[in-house]
């Protein structure tokens, strides 16, 4: 904040009153483009919401390679059509102050972006010594993906933030993760203890999410992907259902699926989306039929990417291809709670990219 404090600040959140999201929570991030070309200041913003909509916040900032110079200060919010109206309510503490230093203080325009849990503010200061403008860039630590997974399966949580750091104690002395998304086996209900690494200070806490296990639902080891038979084209097409292995051959009755695993062959989609291609249909269809043949089948929907783009959206189309496979056998007649799905990203390539043929799905029979 170039040494400075807000005296007021105004959130003005993307949207009306009914799309308004809460913004409770830890936002991180850092004050830039102050005028000081060299001037950065490491920022946290805390912000508790009540049901009610009122919001109490603490804003604290320090001056960058220079954490022993820094300033807290409560804030106070009132709801407004826009979003939120925060105004400066006291100081709390400073360190560092000289003769020559002051907190400027005015205006901050944030906007909200909820896929990223980011805001953005401009910064308008009341013009008193070289006060001006600032930028904010802030982030928020969100667990984006379920909160229940099941037992022993290979799951990925997914969080927002910015260079996010997972451990698994709150000493933070035992790393196990980086980045955005964590694919593990959980046997039991665990707390991952979060930091992200985006311009940290003094007072940036770790955040404890925790994932439940559900323990009742039986997971079958998945399939190594040395084991899956190569398909014979780019697409899957009708005439090449006969040559592909026997238990997706059409059939006047749907042969029993083995328990073990079931391979689906390639289903292909349009590139950079969750989009199926007609020419992979009749393989689920006849998936389809097996699965309603047999009542007492679940089964594990696996969704995989080509090594092309940036993984974390790779991770996330994946996980959207698998839920397509699984809308597409609900509307056939299969019930939803006999299918899970997982995403893989593009962590587990088939061929060497780029190749089409790594856009795919894999069907795995889950043990009774």
């Amino acid at each position: 904040m170039k040494r400075m404090y807000c005296y007021a600040l105004l959130l003005a959140l993307l949207g009306g009153p009914a799309q308004a999201q809460s913004l409770s929570g830890s936002w991180q991030g850092v004050e830039t483009d102050t005028g000081d070309r060299e001037g950065y200041w490491p920022t946290l913003l805390r912000v508790q919401q009540s049901q009610s909509g009122k919001v109490l916040g603490v804003l604290y900032q320090e001056v960058g390679g220079a954490p022993q110079v820094s300033v807290t200060f409560q804030v106070r919010a009132t709801r407004t059509g826009g979003g939120l109206q925060l105004t400066h309510e006291g100081k709390l503490a400073e360190t560092g102050r000289s003769l020559f230093s002051y907190w400027c203080d005015g205006a901050i325009t944030f906007t909200y972006d909820p896929a990223q849990e980011k805001l953005t503010g401009r910064a308008a200061y009341r013009p008193v010594g070289d006060c001006d403008h600032g930028t904010f860039t802030l982030y928020r630590i969100k667990l984006k993906s379920a909160a229940t997974v099941p037992a022993n399966a290979e799951t990925t949580i997914r969080v927002s933030g910015r260079n996010v750091l997972w451990y698994a104690d709150a000493e933070l002395k035992q790393p196990v993760a980086t980045g955005n998304a964590y694919r593990t086996r959980l046997a039991t209900t665990t707390t991952f203890y979060l930091v992200q690494g985006y311009y940290p200070t003094r007072e940036s806490a770790a955040l404890p999410i925790t994932i439940r296990v559900d323990a009742a639902t039986p997971v079958a080891q998945p399939l190594p992907v040395a084991l899956l038979p190569p398909p014979p084209l780019a697409r899957l097409r009708t005439d090449d259902l006969p040559s592909l292995p026997p238990t997706l051959r059409p059939q006047t009755a749907a042969p029993v699926i083995p328990t073990k695993a079931v391979v689906l062959p390639t289903v292909l989609f349009k590139l950079g989306t969750p989009e199926l291609l007609a020419d992979g249909l009749p393989a689920l269809a006849q998936l389809a039929a097996q699965l309603k043949a047999n009542p007492a089948l679940t089964i594990l929907v696996a969704g995989h990417t080509d090594k092309v783009g940036e993984p974390q959206k790779n991770q996330v189309l994946s996980e959207q291809r698998a839920e397509a496979v699984k809308t597409y056998l609900i509307k056939s007649g299969v019930a939803s709670q006999r299918i899970q799905t997982v995403g893989y990203g593009d962590a587990r390539p088939l061929y060497a990219s780029p190749d089409a043929r790594n856009r795919r799905v894999e069907v795995q029979a889950l043990e009774e």
